[in-house]
């Protein structure tokens, strides 16, 4: 039989089966609710009118959290120019070519994102299925493939990253820890909301939005009514 900790007890009675439709209220009971003994990452699970097996149903882009999500990113470089770029990376933690491709190759992935230019995709073709389930595959869309490495570097180290819908439409993202304060995790989600609204898929038909919860690592779903996001 499974048993509850104390500390989930508290949480679960703090929690009110209804769908918050005042922002502030829903963030600061997620603070409320994060009371384990780290700092803990807060998640928003939007669930989506969407059908990702269709081309037209499919959501992946990228955004720029005004606050960052609280974590460093290992960012690595793959470009054929590496002596006419190095001077202008060197806040990248990987930067390679042929020798990144081979390290990638026997599965030696040592980052959290692959950022690459247009020339390079054909060489990096072979590598989706190693990069791809691990959601590191570089593309326009999510703005990984670019010309301007410096720009495109500055921008995610700053707190820019990519985002998707799972096969069932869900999209689970993190915007921040439980240590930041009420404002900027309000700012941090009304980001992402907009940019997922913003990205909304041509196929989409109806309603977009199904659902909208918000939680800690270790506490329980918070319900947000989404026209309390806007």
């Amino acid at each position: 039989m499974q048993t509850i900790s104390r500390r989930q007890s508290e949480n679960i009675k703090n929690i009110k089966s209804v769908s918050y439709s005042d922002l502030k209220e829903g963030i600061e009971l997620l603070k409320k609710t994060a009371t384990a003994k780290f700092s803990e990452t807060v998640e928003l699970h939007a669930n989506l009118n969407i059908d990702p097996k269709y081309a037209d149903q499919q959501l992946r882009a990228s955004v720029t959290l005004p606050h960052g999500i609280g974590k460093s990113l290992r960012i690595a470089i793959l470009t054929d120019k590496i002596d006419s770029h190095k001077p202008n990376l060197l806040n990248a933690d990987i930067i390679g070519n042929e020798d990144l491709i081979e390290k990638i190759t026997k599965s030696e992935i040592e980052f959290d994102l692959l950022i690459t230019t247009p020339d390079m995709m054909p060489k990096i073709a072979k590598l989706g299925r190693i990069l791809g389930p691990k959601g590191l595959m570089p593309s326009p869309k999510s703005g990984t493939v670019t010309s301007d490495l410096n720009t495109t570097l500055q921008e995610f180290k700053k707190g820019k990253f990519e985002y998707k819908a799972d096969k069932t439409g869900i999209v689970h993202v993190s915007f921040g820890k439980s240590n930041f304060n009420t404002q900027q995790l309000i700012e941090n989600l009304t980001a992402i909301y907009k940019s997922i609204e913003q990205n909304r898929p041509t196929g989409v038909k109806g309603k977009y939005f199904k659902s909208v919860y918000i939680c800690n690592t270790m506490g329980p779903s918070i319900q947000l009514d989404t026209s309390t996001i806007n």
